[in-house]
């Protein structure tokens, strides 16, 4: 893992026009960004055509094109979340189209927690949800990211949020079971007609 100080260096040398530091930044934290890259493709997904260095490039990519206030380590790998989830959900909606059909782009529901009875949901529903949940709390859906899409801990998100562990806990526990509710939900509706449907 890249220390915190360089990583921070490095962000704060890039937001203030230093291109090497650009380059400086991902050469330190590639293999950090690469092994989340795989451990989430790995755990989330049984079917994806996209390689962990592929999923880092488009990221990384992304992040270029943000005009990101950079705070710390913590901070970056947030965004790279983001960022992560963006190509992800882009590439399953591309992937829905291009087949006219669903059950593409599933991710399960393990990293939720989630009691047995539903087994896998689509990752552009997951997206949907997210989005909901932003609505309702924001800092909610930002936990679910840093959580399940960059991987961090529960001090590493609580630094990243400026709360506490405990809060981090509590928080985690509840998005899970309402984002679990929301996904059960979804998967319950895609069975009934669309007059049906709320």
């Amino acid at each position: 893992m890249a220390p915190d100080a360089d990583v921070t260096g490095w962000l704060v040398a890039w937001q203030e026009g230093n291109q090497a530091a650009q380059g400086q930044l991902l050469e330190t934290v590639y293999g950090e960004l690469k092994q989340l890259a795989r451990m989430y493709l790995r755990r989330e997904y049984t079917a994806h055509s996209v390689s962990p260095s592929m999923l880092v490039h488009e990221a990384y990519l992304k992040l270029v094109d943000q005009r990101v206030s950079w705070q710390n380590r913590s901070h970056f790998f947030g965004v790279a979340a983001q960022a992560m989830r963006r190509v992800l959900v882009d590439r399953a909606r591309a992937a829905r189209t291009a087949k006219r059909r669903g059950g593409v782009g599933v991710a399960t529901l393990e990293a939720f927690e989630a009691p047995a009875g539903l087994a896998a949901v689509d990752l552009i529903a997951l997206d949907a949800a997210l989005a909901r949940l932003e609505a309702l709390d924001a800092r909610w859906a930002h936990l679910v990211e840093l959580r399940y899409f960059a991987g961090l801990s529960i001090s590493e998100t609580a630094d990243v949020l400026r709360v506490s562990p405990a809060t981090v806990k509590r928080d985690w526990s509840l998005a899970r079971a309402w984002l679990y509710r929301e996904l059960s939900g979804e998967a319950q509706r895609a069975g009934q007609p669309e007059t049906s449907r709320r």
